[in-house]
């Protein structure tokens, strides 16, 4: 302070040389030196705010590496799991001041961050977020039941098996009852062994099974597993739509 206060101070002033009184001197002089203390209080201050700007963004970087649980997010329809998950990181790290290009540096801090269960891109829902110690949890997320909602609609298939797919086939529907989805649906309650569909997020060789079949690869279908199914009905029905 004292350097920038002597720097003000001595700086060569240009002045027409007249007559002034005393009074006129001292005053000038007080002016020159509330201009330099003024100069100074600014210079100071820029120093603190710069200082507790970086304690800020340090504070920030502890309090996220800290954090430790999980909590649900809405997923919407468009993006895959992965990456909405990579976009709340990115968003948790700006606010803490720690851009990811920065952040990848840093070899010996971590921010652990995963979810529990996957949503299809078409699917809208709660995805569980687990963050630090938090991700040991998501293991027994998975482990707990599940409720859907899923539109179907009649007289189509597709190669996905979802409405994201190629048609590849249509038959008629206007025969189709309500009495007979619900017929149906009792076939697929309690215990029972599911395939799981090709176009899933099942991997195979760290790759996910819906990644290899859109390459055109061929893809072995998964053996089928015990699934419980608690129960499932028929909600709504308009033809050729219908709600689970």
């Amino acid at each position: 302070m004292a350097t920038a206060e002597a720097a003000v101070l001595s700086s060569p002033l240009k002045t027409d040389i007249v007559p002034v009184s005393e009074t006129a001197e001292t005053d000038a002089a007080m002016a020159r030196k509330s201009v330099a203390t003024a100069a100074a209080a600014a210079i100071v201050a820029a120093a603190r705010t710069g200082s507790e700007t970086r304690v800020s963004k340090a504070a920030l970087a502890t309090k996220l590496l800290s954090l430790s649980g999980v909590f649900a997010v809405h997923k919407p329809k468009g993006p895959t799991s992965a990456e909405l998950l990579n976009r709340l990181k990115e968003k948790l790290l700006a606010e803490a001041g720690m851009p990811s290009s920065e952040w990848t540096k840093r070899k010996k801090q971590t921010l652990k961050i995963g979810h529990g269960g996957t949503l299809d891109s078409a699917a809208r829902g709660v995805l569980v977020i687990g963050i630090g110690r938090g991700t040991k949890m998501l293991t027994s997320m998975l482990s707990g039941s599940k409720r859907y909602i899923a539109i179907g609609e009649l007289g189509k298939a597709t190669d996905t098996l979802d409405s994201t797919g190629k048609v590849t086939e249509e038959r008629p529907y206007d025969k189709i009852t309500q009495e007979d989805i619900e017929g149906i649906l009792q076939k697929f309650t309690g215990n029972i062994m599911q395939i799981p569909p090709l176009y899933s997020a099942l991997k195979k060789d760290g790759q996910r099974l819906s990644t290899l079949m859109k390459r055109g690869e061929v893809v072995q279908a998964k053996p089928a597993r015990p699934v419980t199914v608690y129960s499932i009905s028929l909600k709504k029905f308009q033809p050729p739509f219908f709600t689970l």
